[in-house]
């Protein structure tokens, strides 16, 4: 892990064609059981829990964790039931109305100074935190620094593909826990767990395969980035 930031392990469930919704963009429920309780396990060994506001919007609620004994496990650790959901949203275009704001979980705000504008003195954030850079974009190497210092080790990160690209275009990605589905998608337009500019062969983030688990008719594929020395 590095040392200034949260170690990050982004967990996204796709289809056999590399796609984590359709063209519609449509919540992604082809999951199965056991894709949903691997998602739980690892909200739950967790400090926080990172998404995109087009996520948020997407599927308008958010996985807490309910098992017993992951329940257990947390409050042993010394840790609060659930781990801190935060949403990363340049414009803070999110509606409050939204169901995630309902649910019992700390919810948070990564966002620039004209997105907080329309959440100052509302009570759905617990925290807004104002990381700019020079041109108006989320500071997300600021972010993870200052996640850390408020006592947050470790992140897993939920999607979109386009806030996983910009992480991964900044080395802020530790891990990849990728669940692939017995369907295919297809469609141009379907988002991928990686969107963005893309990357050319030879500046690709490389990954080492960790482990397999194959479940019924889905693989659970675990990766973690390597670094260049």
């Amino acid at each position: 892990m590095a040392q200034h930031r949260p170690h990050t392990t982004v967990v996204l469930a796709m289809s056999a064609d590399g796609k984590i919704a359709d063209v519609t963009r449509s919540p992604a429920h082809f999951g199965s059981k056991a894709d949903k309780a691997h998602l739980e396990k690892q909200i739950a060994a967790s400090d926080a829990v990172l998404f995109g506001a087009g996520t948020l919007r997407a599927y308008g609620t958010t996985l807490t964790v309910s098992h017993p004994k992951l329940l257990q496990h947390r409050t042993n650790m010394g840790k609060s039931t659930q781990p801190v959901h935060i949403i990363l949203s340049r414009s803070g275009n999110i509606n409050p109305e939204n169901r995630f704001f309902v649910q019992q979980v700390p919810h948070w705000l990564i966002t620039t100074r004209s997105g907080a504008v329309f959440w100052e003195n509302r009570h759905e954030f617990q925290e807004i935190l104002v990381l700019e850079t020079e041109t108006g974009e989320i500071d997300l190497e600021a972010a993870l620094k200052h996640l850390l210092a408020k006592g947050i080790k470790k992140i897993a990160i939920l999607g979109g593909g386009t806030l996983i690209a910009s992480m991964l275009d900044l080395n802020l990605i530790d891990e990849f826990w990728l669940t692939v589905c017995p369907l295919i998608l297809g469609g141009t337009a379907a988002p991928t767990p990686v969107e963005g500019r893309g990357f050319l062969p030879q500046l690709a983030p490389k990954l080492e395969l960790v482990e397999v688990q194959t479940l019924e008719q889905e693989v659970f594929l675990h990766y973690c980035i390597k670094r260049s020395d």
